[in-house]
């Protein structure tokens, strides 16, 4: 490959449509006359029967077209992405506040929206569960419970000369997307749907609208050019609204658009999994981990949707990067009578490894050591580590990243600093924390490492790629492009990629698991490879000259001092009717997961990462801010530094704040409170740290993986996870750093205030 195109930071292929206001959105699209609008009707209650229905009223309003009620569907009413538990429309029960019971489709989005009001729908309440304690009071799990050990966690505890416990309290997250749920269903001639969807997972889409529509998968084609962000919250939950706009466009005979208002939208939307932790460990006077049990305890919502793979990503993370010698580790998925929790950004991962760095800074705090001098003890080692689920680990990189960033981030010298300031400042405390970042990566239901690319190159040298990623600005349409014209040696803007569709590549998997440059990265490589091999093989036959004679490079093929035009070869190869289409694929090899021994290679590699935050804290007020924020992030070769470091340092913030403002409230009914931008705070521009050091470990992934580079979509989040630390530490201070505060995430300034309170008197 061309080193001018592979790791250099090109800009992101879509940055000037962005900016400008050009780039198309599903909402963009212009609609084919005579399009209607859709909305939905929804339940206001948590948990019961629907005793009466009565849409009369609706039907009879003014430029209403359709009303549909599960009666009305006539393939699966169930769209649950692996296990049953998601109707469509609800038929008798209601198990969330805000469950959709009907549609409505109307002339105009207005009408639509006012039509739903007029509905008239008694329930028959019953008494919710809402909390992950009422749940386990009443053994009410989505999912059974799964459980990993190494060695023996009980005996080695019994016999660690310090045993420690302690529980850390976990919030949920919403995704806030900029680009909202949305689709548009648009009736073809033959009896099938074209869907325009802003979904992370088409092919999902497309079978769930083809079944809940009976027809065969070939008549439903979805198309996806970009998304207006999605996190994991358009993996599986983009798939109801195009299933209902499908539904209503093949009644109507019209296409159907139905778009989520913003207060909708984060209703009816599943979040980040909230978890209660829980753990005991056994330790010797050097802080050294003897052994380890964990109970990871979440509230899956109403459904299973992905929490089982969820829950197990969070035991798996539940490690981070340390060496557990015996360990035991519980993964319990309860079920509440909230809307499905589903996929976010690190799927489970951060909920583990937030418990375990709670976990280290409490040894820290009991034997009144630095914490990061316990986290040096307790790395893995750089030979024969294991984790819980038994698959072997080099421990070098990770202590490697911690010891430099410990030197580059001045950690020793400002701990200093910072313990004197504390001891002097009657009011603004300060606090460090350094925490690293072992993240595995690939999709743990194996067969989803997959992925393929379809490639064209047209005689004037144009190259069109057909990926089965989708865009969600991430930059995966990008790298990609980086990949094919490297592969042929051509400028990165002769290669384009156009949007990601279920008639040029079936039976895809999500973008999502941080997969999408590995996975479809690798597709592409192969189909540019067969198609320079095709090239080369003409050349070879008209030269008289060995293929390897033939260099790709700069939009010239060289050989023996003659240079030939990409454009000029590709025209004159098709007239010598040589193929210039290909298709790429590629699957994850080496790895497995036994889940009734619950050992295996779940991941092909781990990613890591290492960030040292220092943060300050009003112990009057409770606010926190962010002063410092050091990282240093293992990307393996970038394929694009520019557009890996976007995703560290937009990943880290978004972690930030999950960690510390961005929290959900339900009233007693289930109602979900938070639900537009106005109650629900998410990071602003004056969050950011006022020093903000992003540096990449470039050193070539151990993994063959496309140039040997590591993903970076989800294990940025995590480095956040510094943060909460860090004012876990400001608060500590108040203790002499002999006591651990009570703090819960998020860490809004009323549990900072507390817990410095709390401190203080105890």
């Amino acid at each position: 490959m061309s080193n001018e195109i592979m790791g250099m930071p090109k800009s992101h292929e879509s940055a000037a449509l962005h900016v400008t206001g050009a780039a198309q959105y599903v909402d963009d699209i212009p609609l084919p006359t005579g399009a209607l609008y859709a909305a939905i009707g929804l339940s206001t209650i948590s948990s019961g029967q629907l005793e009466l229905v009565d849409l009369q009223a609706v039907r009879e309003a003014e430029q209403v077209v359709d009303v549909i009620t599960s009666i009305d569907i006539p393939g699966v009413k169930d769209v649950g992405p692996v296990f049953p538990g998601d109707p469509l429309l609800a038929e008798e029960r209601i198990n969330f506040y805000g469950q959709p019971i009907f549609a409505v489709v109307a002339e105009t989005e207005k009408a639509a929206r006012r039509a739903v009001t007029l509905a008239k729908i008694e329930f028959q309440p019953e008494e919710p569960v809402l909390t992950i304690d009422e749940a386990e009071r009443q053994q009410a799990r989505v999912r059974p419970s799964h459980r990993m050990h190494k060695g023996d966690a009980s005996q080695a505890l019994s016999q660690s000369p310090i045993q420690l416990q302690g529980n850390v309290s976990i919030g949920g997250q919403e995704h806030l997307y900029l680009e909202g749920q949305v689709s548009v269903a648009v009736p073809t001639e033959s009896g099938g749907m074209h869907i325009y969807s802003s979904t992370q997972h088409p092919t999902e889409v497309q079978s769930l609208v083809a079944e809940v529509l009976h027809i065969p998968f070939h008549e439903v084609v979805v198309e996806v050019r970009r998304m207006g962000g999605a996190f994991g919250g358009k993996e599986t939950q983009a798939a109801p609204w195009a299933c209902l706009a499908a539904l209503l466009a093949l009644r109507t005979g019209r296409a159907v658009k139905l778009r989520l208002p913003r207060a909708i939208d984060m209703q009816v939307t599943g979040k980040r999994h909230p978890f209660e932790n829980s753990y005991k460990v056994g330790i010797d006077e050097t802080g050294r981990i003897q052994a380890v049990e964990l109970s990871l305890n979440a509230d899956c919502g109403c459904s299973p949707d992905l929490s089982d793979a969820i829950v197990d990503r969070a035991m798996f993370h539940a490690d981070n990067a340390y060496e557990y010698p015996h360990a035991r580790i519980l993964g319990e998925r309860w079920r509440t009578n909230k809307v499905s929790n589903t996929a976010f950004r690190g799927f489970g991962g951060p909920q583990g490894m937030l418990c375990c760095e709670a976990m280290m800074d409490d040894i820290a705090r009991h034997l009144g050591m630095d914490p990061l001098d316990v986290r040096l003890t307790n790395l893995y080692p750089e030979t024969g580590g294991t984790t819980p689920y038994h698959q072997a680990i080099d421990g070098g990189p990770i202590r490697e990243i911690v010891k430099r960033l410990e030197s580059t981030s001045d950690y020793r010298t400002r701990r200093e600093a910072i313990t004197q300031h504390n001891a002097s400042n009657p009011r603004v405390l300060r606090g460090l924390s350094l925490t690293p970042v072992k993240f595995g990566i690939s999709f743990t239901l194996a067969h989803l490492n997959q992925a393929g690319v379809l490639i064209h190159i047209y005689t004037d040298g144009s190259v069109l790629v057909s990926q089965a990623g989708t865009e969600m600005g991430q930059g995966l349409y990008t790298k990609v492009a980086q990949v094919v014209a490297s592969v042929l040696g051509i400028d990165i803007a002769n290669v384009k990629l156009s949007s990601t569709r279920t008639d040029k590549v079936p039976n895809s998997s999500p973008t999502a698991a941080s997969s999408g440059a590995d996975l479809n990265g690798m597709a592409a490589q192969n189909a540019a490879n067969t198609l320079k091999a095709r090239l080369k093989a003409y050349l070879s036959e008209r030269e008289s000259l060995p293929e390897e004679s033939f260099i790709f490079n700069q939009g010239q093929i060289e050989w023996q001092g003659v240079c030939q035009s990409f454009s000029s070869l590709v025209e004159e190869a098709y007239r010598a009717r040589v193929q210039l289409s290909a298709t790429g694929f590629y699957k994850t090899p080496e790895i497995y997961y036994d889940r009734e021994y619950a050992s295996g290679r779940p991941f092909y590699y781990f990613a890591l990462g290492a960030a040292c935050t220092e943060v300050e804290v009003d112990r009057i007020t409770g606010v926190s801010k962010v002063r410092r924020v050091d990282i240093l992030h293992d990307c393996g070769h970038s394929l694009n530094p520019a557009i890996d470091r976007g995703q560290i340092e937009g990943g880290y913030v978004q972690g930030l704040g999950w960690l510390t403002t961005e929290q959900l409230m339900w009233n007693g009914e289930g109602r979900l409170l938070t639900s537009n931008p106005a109650t629900y705070k998410i990071p602003a521009i004056s969050d950011m740290p006022e020093i903000f050091n992003v540096e990449l470990f470039d050193h070539p992934n151990s993994a063959a993986t496309i140039h040997r580079s590591k993903a970076v979509g989800e294990p940025p989040f995590m480095l956040a996870i510094s943060a909460w630390c860090a004012i876990a530490d400001a608060v500590a201070s108040v203790s002499g750093y002999q006591r651990s505060p009570q703090l819960t995430a998020p860490a809004t300034p009323e549990v900072v205030f507390n817990a410095i309170r709390k401190c203080t008197k105890e």
